[in-house]
């Protein structure tokens, strides 16, 4: 009984901090630039494999695929889909003249399940020359992990009377982990331009009536795997490009009857009508509303996209007024435009 009211009493106190709260949230899209940036004079892109087992790696490969219960080909199968996946991606943006999977040279292959030293610029450099290309994408390394797990279980099967029953059964899971690491080469100004390691896994489970039938249940991890690397190859293509999120911001709600009104058209998404009210407080003898007006006005010209506008009205809301909420969403609009000063950059090649 105690532990019912003290459970209630939090609830209340909870509800009743969210009445009293003197802020709203709102969300909105933003456009962020692209995560990796390539000159602009960069048009020509070569794919290589590092991921493929070297000649003295091999046997190291060989007894991994036994020991992890990894299909013969599929860590060279999911590197493969993995490099597709990410020429595609590539060539659906537009801002390349030609993207080529390249042959691997056998000297560069490493095969290993962790970030091989990176290629010296004259191997870079005669890859590019010999394939006509301005910089290189590389599968630095590409390696799935399997680890088995088996006990006898129970399943239901019809008897000949068509009755389900309770027969013993074999139950297989098999948990793989897939890790790959890429390198983005620019010949021309001797940088590794990004290094980015990606780690998923998957869980495939089978039961049969014998180990072989709860084998062949798990048969389609392959197909995951493939599947997975494709979805890979298209994350790290889109480290190039521009992408959507939302962003929150807070905006004062309480101060004055016009606040109070000002909510109630913004929750109805008239957030012009809001900022009409609001601009009607910006003389208020108060200065405390006074300046949750003007940060009110920074919110309505950040939705309006006027960055600079929102910096001027989120710095007088600090100076003039000592808002501390201000001077925080100050710095958060001076970044956002600094972004944004990127992003335009990155459209203009």
């Amino acid at each position: 009984m105690k532990n019912h009211k003290l459970i209630l009493g939090h609830i209340g106190i909870g509800i009743l901090l969210m009445s009293c709260s003197a802020t709203n949230n709102l969300t909105m899209g933003a456009t962020e630039p692209a995560i990796v940036h390539l000159p602009k004079d960069i048009q020509r892109i070569g794919i290589i494999n590092r991921s493929l087992p070297s000649e003295g790696n091999k046997q190291i490969d060989k007894i991994d695929q036994i020991l992890s219960a990894e299909g013969l080909n599929l860590d060279k199968k999911g590197a493969e889909v993995a490099i597709s996946a990410l020429s595609d991606k590539l060539a659906g943006t537009g801002r390349f003249e030609e993207i080529l999977i390249l042959d691997n040279a056998t000297e560069i292959r490493k095969g290993l399940d962790v970030f091989p030293a990176s290629l010296s610029w004259e191997i870079i450099e005669q890859i590019c020359e010999a394939n006509g290309v301005d910089a290189i994408f590389s599968l630095a390394f590409y390696d799935t992990d399997t680890q088995v797990s088996y006990k006898p279980s129970l399943m239901q099967l019809p008897n000949s009377l068509g009755v389900k029953v309770s027969v013993p059964a074999h139950e297989v899971t098999l948990n793989t982990l897939i890790k790959n690491g890429w390198r983005i080469y620019n010949p021309r100004t001797r940088q590794i331009v990004d290094e980015f390691m990606y780690t998923d896994h998957l869980v495939s489970s089978g039961r049969g009536i014998n180990p072989v039938k709860a084998i062949e249940a798990v048969a389609r991890r392959n197909e995951a795997v493939e599947e997975l690397s494709k979805n890979i190859g298209y994350a790290y293509g889109s480290r190039l490009s521009p992408y959507r999120h939302r962003i929150s911001r807070d905006y004062f709600v309480r101060g004055s009857d016009n606040f109070v009104v000002a909510k109630r058209r913004a929750q109805t998404g008239d957030w012009q009508g809001a900022a009409q009210l609001w601009e009607k407080e910006l003389d208020n003898s108060k200065s405390k509303i006074a300046g949750r007006a003007c940060y009110n006005m920074a919110i309505i010209n950040e939705i309006n996209g006027d960055l600079n506008a929102a910096m001027d009205w989120a710095s007088k809301s600090y100076a003039d007024y000592d808002n501390k909420e201000a001077l925080r969403y100050l710095n958060i609009l001076k970044y956002r435009l600094s972004q944004n000063e990127v992003l335009e950059q990155q459209a203009s090649r």
